[in-house]
């Protein structure tokens, strides 16, 4: 992942699906490291940890990699816009995930691939989604409307409306960063827009909310935050940077409909919940709406 962005490519090839599927299963299972630890660490908190260190830590892989991230190169203001819809999505998700289910919250979290497909063939015509591909994207919605139905229960308008929030910001912050070509920066740069923003602004939000700040931990919230912070906040993300700069938006943001399936995989593996026919039929048409979007 060198500062410029390498060939671009109007399909995704192996090294893509790849990159793309480890990154759904861990975000996955970060919605469990996340749970997991709400009880010692404040959500917001959380978030706000995350950005921090993962700012540093890209701050040093640059200065190890020779990637020059402060020099002017006109990106400055779209780069603050997208890290202002950054921050404004994990405050969304945090905040709304504490007035509704988690189940409940991730239908709504993941209608942000339709604000990609509908709106970043705006500014590439190449992004633009024939039929069959709208088919692809509803058929994996559908999936996961269908596999979470059975806890879509105790849920609140607040929650609700956060959840579509977010996935809005989530939406658009693709969307800002094609509509302003900003993959022409280093993926590195890029992902420091929006993570140090977020660092900057939660940490207030945090307190505002009369958050408790501690740092005195279990050693599995030491686990999960750490695990957060390294895989989560900085490699993931510099991946998905990375993608977004050589992949269709459109045809990579189908795969995140995988994410909150994943979820539930682990949680039938770590939390012993059961693996039911409905889990294994909506990964099926997740499956088959990835296969239909991805059509040459």
């Amino acid at each position: 992942m060198n500062a410029v962005s390498t060939q671009r490519k109007d399909h995704l090839d192996t090294l893509a699906i790849c990159l793309l599927l480890a990154c759904c299963m861990f975000w996955g299972l970060q919605q469990i490291l996340v749970k997991a630890i709400m009880d010692e660490v404040a959500p917001l908190f959380q978030a706000s940890l995350r950005c921090i260190g993962a700012s540093v830590l890209l701050m040093v892989w640059c200065r190890l990699r020779g990637i020059r991230l402060f020099e002017r190169d006109g990106s400055l203001l779209a780069g603050l816009l997208t890290g202002g819809l950054f921050a404004a999505e994990f405050a969304c998700i945090y905040l709304g995930l504490q007035a509704t289910t988690a189940s409940r919250f991730t239908i709504f979290l993941y209608t942000a691939p339709f604000w990609v497909a509908a709106l970043v063939p705006l500014f590439v015509k190449s992004e633009r989604l024939r039929p069959v591909q709208w088919l692809g994207m509803a058929c994996a919605f559908v999936a996961v409307a269908f596999a979470m139905r059975e806890s879509m229960g105790n849920g609140s308008a607040t929650g609700d409306l956060l959840g579509l929030a977010a996935g809005a910001l989530w939406g658009l912050t693709t969307v800002a960063i094609k509509a302003h070509n900003l993959t022409r920066i280093s993926p590195e740069k890029l992902l420091l827009y929006q993570i140090a923003a977020t660092a900057l602004v939660l940490p207030w939000l945090s307190w505002a909310w009369g958050e408790t700040w501690s740092l005195d931990w279990s050693p599995l919230a030491w686990g999960s935050m750490i695990t957060q912070t390294v895989i989560g906040a900085f490699a993931s993300y510099l991946t998905w940077m990375w993608m977004l700069g050589r992949y269709p938006a459109t045809r990579i943001s189908v795969f995140v409909f995988l994410t909150p399936l994943f979820a539930l995989l682990f949680g039938t593996w770590l939390l012993n919940e059961a693996a039911t026919p409905t889990l294994l039929a909506a990964l099926a048409l997740v499956a088959l709406g990835i296969v239909l979007v991805n059509r040459k």
